[in-house]
């Protein structure tokens, strides 16, 4: 029931949303904020694990994509080095009705970031070139996950992003791996509830990061404050 008192629960969040916390918690409203406050701790502990896989992962395909520089090119990022590694592909969009270059758009993507990532000019450089490490720092997560879906096996994953993780592994497996948390990063990053399932995105993260790095692996996992959280649950 809601009085007087406490109406501002719902002003504040909307009855929809506390009414998600509301039936987790059988009916009762104190207990429906406190799991509020709970999953709003959780989230930002994911964030923090996430973000470490992040870093680490953006780095490791930038290592090993340098290799694959060509010509006069000082970075993968540079226009040349991009094209061949992002290639026009055109396919089918059924949804747009006509066909498309499915790569037009990381290699946009890309162009943004150098744009952003290049230094501000000063009297002695008037044309700055963009700085790799600010370009890489500008690219997304969307965009890192994006590199290891099907059609870039050949482009990307056989060359160059298979020796950033362990002999063997399954890039098929990889790609729905980081997929997924891409998905949970994004329903946290939207205020949404992850009441449930979280376990199950914890091992998720633990088993990526592993692939990773064993040694970042057991930093996360020594620092990490999501299993205490998760263990406290209202």
């Amino acid at each position: 029931m809601t009085t007087t008192s406490d109406a501002w629960i719902e002003d504040w969040l909307s009855a929809g949303r506390f009414a998600t916390y509301l039936q987790a918690a059988g009916g009762s409203r104190v207990r429906a904020l406190e799991l509020y406050e709970w999953n709003a701790r959780l989230s930002a502990a994911f964030l923090r694990d996430i973000s470490h896989l992040e870093v680490g992962l953006r780095n490791a395909c930038d290592r090993q994509l340098q290799a694959a520089t060509t010509g006069g090119d000082t970075h993968w990022t540079d226009p040349a080095t991009l094209m061949r590694l992002f290639p026009a592909a055109s396919r089918f969009d059924r949804a747009k009705g006509r066909r498309i270059d499915v790569n037009k758009n990381p290699r946009d993507k890309v162009e943004r970031a150098r744009e952003a990532g290049t230094a501000s000019p000063g009297i002695a450089v008037p044309s700055p070139a963009p700085l790799p490490g600010k370009t890489i720092a500008e690219l997304m997560f969307g965009f890192w996950t994006f590199l290891f879906a099907d059609g870039h096996e050949k482009t990307l994953w056989v060359p160059y992003l298979h020796r950033a993780f362990p002999p063997g592994t399954d890039r098929s497996r990889l790609s729905q791996t980081l997929t997924a948390i891409r998905e949970f990063r994004n329903r946290i990053a939207h205020h949404e509830n992850i009441l449930k399932g979280s376990e199950i995105e914890r091992r998720r993260i633990v088993s990526a990061t592993q692939m990773l790095s064993p040694e970042l692996a057991a930093h996360c996992q020594a620092t990490s404050e999501v299993s205490a959280i998760l263990s406290k649950r209202p």
